[in-house]
């Protein structure tokens, strides 16, 4: 079993204005007009890719709180064979799998999907979503902050 090197609160201590930047970051796609469950679905999927244990279970709460169902929040490891996926959240998903696994490049295809399902604009705005989750996923998981409990999220900056 692992131990937390430092806590999430002692990154917002230590760096405020690195935790400022990054927070501001996940932020711009929900204030630009994208659905706030779809932001939460791609948090997720990219912090189950990048083994950030407290990234995954704080958007899970988050995705609880927004109403997405369980069953669907069990299913995001495994979206492509699971029905409650849109084409427009599938497209989502392939998109940030295939940022957050760069070596493995973005397919013409994906990107055709993306395009086919978000603006150039929403496109851009969820790469951002994308890029802050797996910023928050590189600390979170180099210090191994310890998942959230449940009444703590309410308090936790939203990532």
């Amino acid at each position: 079993m692992s131990h937390a090197r430092k806590e999430y609160t002692d990154f917002e201590k230590l760096a405020p204005d690195v935790f400022a930047v990054v927070r501001s970051l996940g932020q711009f796609a929900a204030k630009a007009g994208l659905d706030k469950q779809l932001i939460e679905l791609i948090k997720i999927r990219a912090s189950q890719i990048n083994g950030c244990a407290f990234c995954v279970q704080y958007h899970i709460l988050q995705s609880e709180n927004l109403g997405i169902p369980v069953d669907k929040l069990n299913l995001v490891a495994v979206w492509r064979e699971a029905p409650q996926f849109s084409a427009r959240e599938r497209a989502a998903l392939a998109w940030t799998e295939a940022l957050t696994m760069l070596p493995d490049g973005v397919s013409d295809e994906v990107y055709a999907q993306a395009t086919a399902e978000f603006s150039e604009q929403e496109l851009t705005y969820l790469t951002s979503a994308i890029a802050s989750i797996n910023v928050w996923n590189r600390f979170g998981a180099a210090y191994r902050w310890t998942p959230p409990a449940r009444k703590q999220t309410a308090n936790a900056a939203a990532s």
